[in-house]
């Protein structure tokens, strides 16, 4: 390639010597040199493979979402004002602390050390979402607020825990994510639930 790319040149400036160089070959040339160069910038936009998580990033990515969700759960079980979402704040309390729990055992047992991922924006999104909640004033908008934010986080986790399932190396870890994923599920399916019928109150 290097030495086809001398002899273009060469070429090229043969023919800004020699007066009798065609129309032609001046077309064909700059045509082979377009070319390398486009081939250049297709390889140079390809964007690189997003990296596969390792242990130690889905335990800090679980641990993130579940101590975020029981915290926002407490805040609805008292600040909710319609029913369903109280009892549902409390769910989120219940068994994202327990989910906690059992990946923190296992994490020790298997001496993983959590360690977030490179460009985890899930703890800012987490305090966004937490700030937000508390500062809004009780009532059905906040309500609203809340379980349209459950049905998102739960589905963006239910996602990823099932990207991790794959990713995961120890296989204690792939078989708790995989008994915690129908939990998310069923979270989720609760959560639209309760905002289509907040929807339609």
């Amino acid at each position: 390639m290097h030495n086809r790319t001398v002899l273009v040149a060469a070429h090229i400036l043969a023919c800004v010597a020699v007066v009798g160089c065609s129309k032609s070959d001046k077309t064909a040339d700059t045509a082979a040199v377009d070319t390398t160069r486009h081939d250049s910038a297709a390889t140079a936009a390809a964007p690189a493979p997003a990296p596969a998580m390792n242990d130690a990033n889905i335990v800090a990515f679980i641990e993130e979402a579940n101590t975020a969700d029981s915290a926002n759960g407490k805040v609805a079980s008292t600040k909710g004002t319609n029913a369903a979402v109280k009892e549902y704040g409390r769910t989120m309390m219940r068994d994202h602390g327990a989910l906690n729990k059992s990946v923190g055992q296992l994490a020790k047992k298997d001496s993983i050390t959590p360690a977030a991922a490179q460009g985890d924006s899930l703890p800012q999104m987490a305090k966004k979402m937490s700030d937000s909640l508390n500062a809004q004033a009780k009532g059905a908008a906040w309500d609203k607020a809340y379980i349209a934010s459950e049905v998102s986080t739960h589905q963006m986790v239910l996602s990823k825990l099932q990207e991790a399932q794959n990713a995961a190396q120890k296989q204690d870890l792939k078989d708790a994510i995989g008994k915690a994923i129908p939990t998310i599920q069923a979270h989720l399916q609760k959560a639209q639930d309760i905002q289509t019928k907040l929807g339609s109150s």
